[in-house]
């Protein structure tokens, strides 16, 4: 009679493997984490070749590239909001005050703040003031005030949420250009169209789209140098 093989016991016991499982769940956790941040840092490194490209587009076009770092997660965070590219805004930002260091805000024909919006354009052309190129005659209570500029259809946006739409203040004046382009044609593709409608002129589109389009080849450049520069502040 053939003797009964016996049954081989597991190498490891049913509940031992649960208590491994158990105890591999928060290390598989933290191996996760580690990893995600690690590549997040590695993703926002700016390497020698990249910088290499911004410096030979210089070379080449002849001008600097260079955005002040502190604009672009506002550029980014408006053209996010109104579905403009943040590279068109800092186009604008660079024509009309040159970053913001131009020796005064307040253009010779009246334009005013970081970019430069006529009074009647912030506030409303319904403004009854408003007639000829947009000075208007507004009350200075009435040129930040979101209500008189929601009642007469301005483009002025409090973004900072501090109850003052001014274009004055950065944030605000930035915001306040994404909106205007965004209603002008942006959010339809129609990007020339709301340049033209930004400033009537042809010579001022193609001031534009020259900074834009070098800025679109280094956007992504630009943005994990800003993502670097604030990582180590």
């Amino acid at each position: 009679m053939a003797k009964k093989k016996k049954a081989k016991k597991p190498f490891i016991s049913a509940g031992m493997k649960l208590f491994l499982i158990i105890l591999l769940i928060p290390a598989s956790i933290v191996i996760y984490t580690f990893v995600f941040f690690a590549w997040a840092d590695l993703k926002a490194i700016v390497l020698p070749e990249e910088l290499s490209v911004i410096e030979e587009i210089q070379e080449g076009e002849g001008f600097d590239l260079t955005i002040p770092e502190e604009y672009i997660p506002i550029y980014i965070a408006a053209g996010k909001k109104y579905n403009v590219p943040w590279t068109l805004l800092a186009a604008h930002h660079r024509v009309e005050t040159r970053f913001s260091t131009m020796k005064t805000l307040i253009s010779p024909v009246g334009a005013e703040g970081h970019m430069q919006f006529m009074p009647c354009t912030f506030v409303g052309w319904d403004h009854p003031s408003c007639e000829g190129l947009g000075k208007g005659n507004i009350p200075e209570s009435e040129k930040t005030d979101p209500k008189v500029i929601a009642k007469y259809g301005g483009y002025g946006v409090d973004a900072n949420g501090d109850g003052i739409a001014d274009p004055f203040d950065i944030e605000d004046a930035i915001y306040s250009a994404a909106n205007f382009l965004s209603k002008a044609g942006v959010r339809e593709g129609k990007i020339e169209k709301a340049i033209f409608q930004y400033n009537h002129s042809q010579e001022y589109v193609k001031k534009i789209m020259y900074y834009y389009e070098q800025y679109e080849r280094i956007g992504p450049i630009l943005e994990k140098e800003a993502l670097a520069a604030a990582a180590d502040s």
